[in-house]
Protein backbone atom coordinates (compact mmCIF):
# COMPACT_ATOMS: atom_id res chain seq x y z
CA UNK A 1 0.00 0.00 0.00
CA UNK A 2 2.75 2.23 0.97
CA UNK A 3 4.82 1.51 -2.07
CA UNK A 4 0.89 2.44 -3.98
CA UNK A 5 1.13 6.01 -2.75
CA UNK A 6 4.54 6.60 -2.98
CA UNK A 7 3.72 5.68 -6.74
CA UNK A 8 0.66 8.38 -7.10
CA UNK A 9 2.54 10.64 -4.97
CA UNK A 10 5.37 10.79 -7.60
CA UNK A 11 3.17 10.68 -10.73
CA UNK A 12 0.98 13.38 -8.97
CA UNK A 13 4.08 15.65 -8.45
CA UNK A 14 5.40 14.77 -11.51
CA UNK A 15 1.93 15.81 -13.71
CA UNK A 16 2.10 19.04 -11.22
CA UNK A 17 5.41 20.12 -12.61
CA UNK A 18 4.41 19.31 -16.37
CA UNK A 19 1.00 21.32 -15.56
CA UNK A 20 3.32 24.32 -14.17
CA UNK A 21 5.88 24.55 -17.17
CA UNK A 22 3.25 23.90 -19.67
CA UNK A 23 1.24 26.88 -18.09
CA UNK A 24 4.29 28.99 -18.10
CA UNK A 25 4.49 28.29 -21.54
CA UNK A 26 1.13 28.79 -22.81
CA UNK A 27 1.85 32.27 -21.29
CA UNK A 28 5.10 32.91 -22.93
CA UNK A 29 3.87 32.53 -26.20
CA UNK A 30 0.30 33.50 -25.55
CA UNK A 31 -0.80 34.79 -29.01
CA UNK A 32 0.04 31.31 -30.68
CA UNK A 33 -1.38 29.26 -27.66
CA UNK A 34 -4.70 31.43 -27.20
CA UNK A 35 -5.27 31.74 -31.12
CA UNK A 36 -5.08 27.62 -31.12
CA UNK A 37 -7.15 27.77 -28.00
CA UNK A 38 -9.99 30.06 -29.31
CA UNK A 39 -9.94 28.71 -32.90
CA UNK A 40 -9.97 24.83 -32.21
CA UNK A 41 -12.76 25.10 -29.21
CA UNK A 42 -15.01 27.90 -27.71
CA UNK A 43 -16.57 25.19 -25.60
CA UNK A 44 -12.83 25.12 -23.92
CA UNK A 45 -12.76 28.58 -23.97
CA UNK A 46 -15.35 28.86 -21.67
CA UNK A 47 -14.17 27.05 -18.77
CA UNK A 48 -10.82 27.58 -17.11
CA UNK A 49 -7.43 27.63 -17.68
CA UNK A 50 -7.32 24.49 -15.59
CA UNK A 51 -9.25 22.60 -17.79
CA UNK A 52 -7.49 23.40 -20.96
CA UNK A 53 -4.71 21.87 -19.00
CA UNK A 54 -5.85 19.07 -17.64
CA UNK A 55 -6.92 18.25 -21.51
CA UNK A 56 -3.54 19.24 -22.63
CA UNK A 57 -2.07 16.53 -20.60
CA UNK A 58 -2.38 12.55 -20.70
CA UNK A 59 -4.92 11.13 -18.87
CA UNK A 60 -5.02 8.26 -16.16
CA UNK A 61 -8.15 7.41 -14.69
CA UNK A 62 -6.42 5.89 -11.30
CA UNK A 63 -4.71 8.91 -10.77
CA UNK A 64 -5.49 11.33 -8.26
CA UNK A 65 -7.02 14.80 -9.49
CA UNK A 66 -3.78 17.39 -8.81
CA UNK A 67 -5.34 20.33 -6.96
CA UNK A 68 -3.19 22.55 -8.60
CA UNK A 69 -4.80 22.33 -11.73
CA UNK A 70 -8.12 23.58 -10.75
CA UNK A 71 -7.84 25.87 -7.39
CA UNK A 72 -6.03 29.05 -8.38
CA UNK A 73 -6.92 29.22 -12.40
CA UNK A 74 -10.59 28.68 -11.07
CA UNK A 75 -10.64 31.86 -8.60
CA UNK A 76 -9.74 33.86 -12.04
CA UNK A 77 -11.25 31.94 -14.68
CA UNK A 78 -13.78 34.16 -16.37
CA UNK A 79 -11.04 37.29 -16.12
CA UNK A 80 -8.60 34.75 -17.96
CA UNK A 81 -11.26 33.08 -20.49
CA UNK A 82 -12.14 37.08 -21.48
CA UNK A 83 -8.95 38.30 -22.15
CA UNK A 84 -8.12 35.04 -24.01
CA UNK A 85 -11.07 36.44 -26.29
CA UNK A 86 -9.95 39.64 -26.33
CA UNK A 87 -6.09 38.52 -27.24
CA UNK A 88 -7.81 36.23 -29.99
CA UNK A 89 -9.96 39.03 -31.08
CA UNK A 90 -6.63 41.31 -31.60
CA UNK A 91 -4.38 38.64 -33.38
CA UNK A 92 -6.85 38.78 -36.57
CA UNK A 93 -7.42 42.24 -36.66
CA UNK A 94 -3.36 42.97 -36.13
CA UNK A 95 -0.48 43.09 -38.86
CA UNK A 96 2.20 40.68 -38.84
CA UNK A 97 4.60 43.00 -38.30
CA UNK A 98 4.80 46.57 -36.01
CA UNK A 99 3.71 49.63 -38.45
CA UNK A 100 1.02 52.17 -39.05
CA UNK A 101 -2.25 51.50 -39.06
CA UNK A 102 -4.84 51.84 -41.62
CA UNK A 103 -7.45 53.82 -41.32
CA UNK A 104 -10.14 50.42 -41.36
CA UNK A 105 -7.43 48.46 -38.91
CA UNK A 106 -7.83 51.56 -36.24
CA UNK A 107 -11.76 51.10 -36.64
CA UNK A 108 -11.86 47.73 -36.26
CA UNK A 109 -9.41 47.96 -33.17
CA UNK A 110 -11.46 50.71 -31.55
CA UNK A 111 -14.93 48.54 -32.34
CA UNK A 112 -13.22 45.28 -30.02
CA UNK A 113 -11.64 47.69 -27.21
CA UNK A 114 -14.69 49.59 -26.74
CA UNK A 115 -16.82 46.31 -26.99
CA UNK A 116 -14.00 44.60 -24.46
CA UNK A 117 -14.10 47.21 -21.87
CA UNK A 118 -17.46 49.20 -21.95
CA UNK A 119 -16.51 52.80 -22.95
CA UNK A 120 -16.04 54.44 -26.34
CA UNK A 121 -12.31 54.06 -27.22
CA UNK A 122 -10.81 55.61 -30.52
CA UNK A 123 -7.74 56.75 -32.11
CA UNK A 124 -9.12 60.14 -33.06
CA UNK A 125 -10.42 62.45 -30.89
CA UNK A 126 -11.96 65.75 -31.29
CA UNK A 127 -10.74 65.63 -34.71
CA UNK A 128 -7.26 65.17 -33.40
CA UNK A 129 -4.76 62.19 -33.50
CA UNK A 130 -1.30 60.97 -32.67
CA UNK A 131 1.06 59.52 -35.29
CA UNK A 132 0.42 56.17 -34.53
CA UNK A 133 -1.79 54.35 -32.12
CA UNK A 134 0.23 50.81 -32.48
CA UNK A 135 4.18 51.27 -31.52
CA UNK A 136 7.28 50.00 -29.87
CA UNK A 137 6.83 50.79 -26.09
CA UNK A 138 10.05 51.56 -24.06
CA UNK A 139 10.71 52.28 -20.09
CA UNK A 140 10.50 56.06 -18.63
CA UNK A 141 11.38 56.54 -15.14
CA UNK A 142 9.23 58.20 -12.67
CA UNK A 143 8.57 61.79 -13.10
CA UNK A 144 8.62 65.23 -10.55
CA UNK A 145 4.97 65.45 -9.14
CA UNK A 146 5.54 68.82 -7.33
CA UNK A 147 8.14 71.00 -7.05
CA UNK A 148 11.01 69.21 -4.22
CA UNK A 149 9.92 65.66 -4.99
CA UNK A 150 12.30 63.00 -5.39
CA UNK A 151 12.86 59.17 -4.80
CA UNK A 152 12.77 59.65 -0.66
CA UNK A 153 9.44 61.20 -1.02
CA UNK A 154 8.06 59.31 -3.85
CA UNK A 155 6.85 56.14 -2.52
CA UNK A 156 3.93 55.09 -0.38
CA UNK A 157 5.11 51.79 0.41
CA UNK A 158 8.02 49.34 1.01
CA UNK A 159 6.84 47.43 -1.65
CA UNK A 160 6.76 50.57 -4.12
CA UNK A 161 10.31 51.34 -3.10
CA UNK A 162 11.37 47.38 -3.59
CA UNK A 163 10.11 47.18 -7.12
CA UNK A 164 10.35 50.30 -8.67
CA UNK A 165 13.27 52.11 -6.77
CA UNK A 166 15.85 50.88 -9.72
CA UNK A 167 13.97 53.09 -12.40
CA UNK A 168 15.31 56.59 -10.77
CA UNK A 169 13.45 60.12 -11.57
CA UNK A 170 14.40 61.88 -14.81
CA UNK A 171 16.51 64.40 -14.53
CA UNK A 172 14.03 66.89 -16.22
CA UNK A 173 10.26 67.71 -15.25
CA UNK A 174 7.37 66.04 -17.92
CA UNK A 175 6.22 68.02 -20.43
CA UNK A 176 3.73 70.00 -18.80
CA UNK A 177 5.79 70.25 -15.94
CA UNK A 178 4.09 69.42 -12.02
CA UNK A 179 1.31 67.45 -11.39
CA UNK A 180 0.75 69.31 -8.30
CA UNK A 181 1.71 72.81 -7.44
CA UNK A 182 3.09 71.43 -3.63
CA UNK A 183 3.04 68.10 -1.68
CA UNK A 184 0.07 69.62 0.29
CA UNK A 185 -2.09 70.27 -2.79
CA UNK A 186 -1.33 66.94 -4.63
CA UNK A 187 -4.34 64.97 -4.85
CA UNK A 188 -5.09 61.10 -5.33
CA UNK A 189 -5.54 62.03 -9.15
CA UNK A 190 -2.46 63.57 -9.42
CA UNK A 191 -0.40 61.02 -7.96
CA UNK A 192 -2.05 58.33 -9.87
CA UNK A 193 -1.49 60.46 -12.90
CA UNK A 194 2.06 60.24 -12.35
CA UNK A 195 1.99 56.74 -11.72
CA UNK A 196 0.33 55.69 -14.88
CA UNK A 197 1.51 57.98 -16.80
CA UNK A 198 2.53 57.70 -21.16
CA UNK A 199 4.87 60.01 -23.36
CA UNK A 200 3.86 60.06 -26.65
CA UNK A 201 5.52 61.45 -29.49
CA UNK A 202 3.37 64.33 -29.52
CA UNK A 203 5.52 66.62 -31.82
CA UNK A 204 5.36 64.19 -34.66
CA UNK A 205 1.68 65.13 -35.35
CA UNK A 206 1.76 66.00 -38.96
CA UNK A 207 0.86 69.88 -37.80
CA UNK A 208 1.54 70.00 -34.88
CA UNK A 209 3.97 73.00 -35.20
CA UNK A 210 0.99 74.98 -36.44
CA UNK A 211 -1.30 74.56 -33.73
CA UNK A 212 1.54 73.93 -30.64
CA UNK A 213 -1.17 75.63 -27.82
CA UNK A 214 -4.46 73.57 -29.31
CA UNK A 215 -1.99 70.55 -29.18
CA UNK A 216 -0.68 71.19 -25.59
CA UNK A 217 -3.85 71.86 -23.71
CA UNK A 218 -5.52 69.03 -25.71
CA UNK A 219 -2.75 66.47 -25.49
CA UNK A 220 -2.19 67.18 -21.62
CA UNK A 221 -3.08 64.33 -19.16
CA UNK A 222 -5.45 63.00 -21.73
CA UNK A 223 -6.64 59.96 -21.27
CA UNK A 224 -5.62 56.81 -22.93
CA UNK A 225 -5.97 52.89 -23.39
CA UNK A 226 -2.85 50.89 -23.37
CA UNK A 227 -3.15 47.66 -24.08
CA UNK A 228 -0.65 44.57 -24.45
CA UNK A 229 -2.20 42.63 -27.40
CA UNK A 230 0.05 39.30 -26.54
CA UNK A 231 -1.48 38.95 -22.93
CA UNK A 232 -4.33 41.18 -23.31
CA UNK A 233 -3.33 42.70 -20.19
CA UNK A 234 -4.75 46.86 -19.94
CA UNK A 235 -4.29 49.98 -18.45
CA UNK A 236 -6.71 53.37 -17.70
CA UNK A 237 -3.25 55.89 -18.20
CA UNK A 238 -2.67 59.46 -18.90
CA UNK A 239 -0.38 60.93 -21.51
CA UNK A 240 2.12 62.87 -18.88
CA UNK A 241 5.03 63.48 -20.95
CA UNK A 242 6.29 63.88 -24.57
CA UNK A 243 8.79 61.24 -26.35
CA UNK A 244 10.71 59.86 -27.06
CA UNK A 245 12.79 60.87 -29.73
CA UNK A 246 12.56 59.16 -33.26
CA UNK A 247 16.44 57.83 -32.97
CA UNK A 248 15.48 55.83 -30.38
CA UNK A 249 13.62 53.63 -32.38
CA UNK A 250 10.17 53.66 -30.10
CA UNK A 251 7.28 54.86 -30.31
CA UNK A 252 6.21 55.64 -26.84
CA UNK A 253 7.06 55.21 -23.26
CA UNK A 254 5.80 53.79 -20.17
CA UNK A 255 6.14 54.66 -16.51
CA UNK A 256 8.10 51.48 -14.65
CA UNK A 257 4.43 51.25 -13.17
CA UNK A 258 2.90 50.49 -16.48
CA UNK A 259 5.94 48.59 -17.85
CA UNK A 260 5.86 46.73 -15.21
CA UNK A 261 1.54 45.68 -15.00
CA UNK A 262 1.79 45.09 -18.69
CA UNK A 263 5.02 42.68 -18.83
CA UNK A 264 6.45 44.74 -21.28
CA UNK A 265 10.52 45.70 -21.30
CA UNK A 266 12.71 47.86 -22.33
CA UNK A 267 15.93 47.38 -25.06
CA UNK A 268 15.90 44.19 -27.09
CA UNK A 269 12.86 42.84 -25.65
CA UNK A 270 10.48 45.53 -26.48
CA UNK A 271 7.08 44.50 -27.70
CA UNK A 272 4.56 46.45 -28.89
CA UNK A 273 1.20 48.25 -27.26
CA UNK A 274 -1.78 49.77 -28.78
CA UNK A 275 -3.09 52.92 -27.36
CA UNK A 276 -6.19 55.00 -28.05
CA UNK A 277 -7.81 57.76 -26.76
CA UNK A 278 -10.77 57.00 -24.70
CA UNK A 279 -13.70 59.26 -24.67
CA UNK A 280 -14.25 60.54 -21.10
CA UNK A 281 -15.22 63.69 -20.90
CA UNK A 282 -16.98 63.12 -17.27
CA UNK A 283 -13.68 61.90 -16.29
CA UNK A 284 -15.86 58.88 -14.53
CA UNK A 285 -13.32 55.96 -15.86
CA UNK A 286 -10.95 56.01 -13.20
CA UNK A 287 -6.60 55.09 -14.04
CA UNK A 288 -5.19 51.78 -13.08
CA UNK A 289 -5.39 48.15 -14.62
CA UNK A 290 -8.60 47.20 -16.20
CA UNK A 291 -10.05 43.69 -17.77
CA UNK A 292 -12.37 42.93 -19.96
CA UNK A 293 -16.33 43.51 -18.95
CA UNK A 294 -18.35 40.64 -17.21
CA UNK A 295 -20.41 40.51 -20.23
CA UNK A 296 -18.35 41.71 -23.05
CA UNK A 297 -17.74 37.56 -24.44
CA UNK A 298 -21.32 36.41 -23.23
Amino acid sequence: MFSQRSHYKHLSQKWTARSRALREKLWEKHKSSLEWFVGNSKQLAVGSLGGLLLLAGPTTPSLPRPPLLISNEKVAAKDIDKTAFLVSDLSHALPDTVRQLTNDEEKTISDILSSAFGFPVTSELDRKRLNKSYGLIGAEQHLARYPGDNMYSHFDTQEEIDKFWSSGMAPGLGAWRYFAPSKEQMTKKDKLREKYYLAVQTFLVPDYNSRVAEYRDFFKFRKMLVVNPQNGKAMVVVIGDAGPAEWTGKHLGGSPEVMSYLEREDGVKRGPVLYFFIDDPNDTIPLGPIVPKQNAYG
